[in-house]
């Protein structure tokens, strides 16, 4: 069930304190620790442009990684803070959090709609707006879904797909607790222009009866 695990690859950092982050930022990377996980902190370094790259690529905080340090084993990482300069914006300190495989934690995941061609509505012009492309849900982190899985097959003009109708893994919620709307099958727009100016005209049809 669970999906690809990106990779964040880090070189371990010998020396702590002060002096030794502000060598590692001169040598163009980001100093960090990694603790958590009944393990003794590590001290760590990631090149710059690598991790200036993932945070633009956003939801870093919020997206798990295979962290790999070489000389250690692989470990699952959560960023639990990135400290930046005041100034420049840009990142001088990470803090990464070891997870154990039965560790919950909120990820966004991304969701899919499958059998559009099964779905009436589609076959007769209607348009699937999709509202949320990703849903957070609360996790174990051995056991996170790749995806989530909308199933378009019946689906008339009108119809309204929420949370509660999407199948979610053993364990996971989403940390919405509301039944809120993932997606909806709404009809063309040159239909509902249509009925709109139809609506329009009953109306003033109607209005021009009771003047009389």
């Amino acid at each position: 069930m669970a999906g690809q695990i990106p990779d964040l690859i880090a070189e371990a950092r010998t020396g702590t304190g002060k002096g030794a982050a502000r060598q590692a930022r001169r040598d163009g990377f980001v100093p960090g620790v990694v603790y958590g996980g009944d393990a003794d902190p590590l001290a760590i370094q990631i090149p710059f442009n690598v991790l200036f790259k993932k945070l633009k690529e956003g939801r870093f905080l919020s997206t798990l990684f295979n962290l790999k340090v070489e000389g250690e084993e692989d470990v699952r990482v959560i960023c639990r803070g990135v400290q930046r300069d005041v100034v420049k914006d840009l990142p001088t300190h990470i803090d990464l959090l070891r997870l154990r495989r039965t560790s919950k934690i909120n990820l966004f995941i991304h969701v899919d709609f499958e059998n559009e061609e099964a779905a009436p509505g589609i076959k007769k012009g209607g348009v699937l707006t999709v509202v949320r492309p990703e849903v957070e849900l609360n996790v174990t982190a051995g056991d996170i879904p790749e995806r989530l899985v909308v199933d378009l097959t019946g689906k008339e003009v009108g119809d309204t797909i929420t949370i509660s109708q999407i199948d979610l893994p053993a364990g996971a919620k989403p940390t919405i607790d509301r039944d809120f709307v993932v997606a909806n099958l709404s009809a063309p727009s040159g239909l509902r222009s249509s009925e709109n100016e139809e609506g329009e005209g009953e109306e003033a049809a109607e209005e021009a009866a009771a003047e009389e």
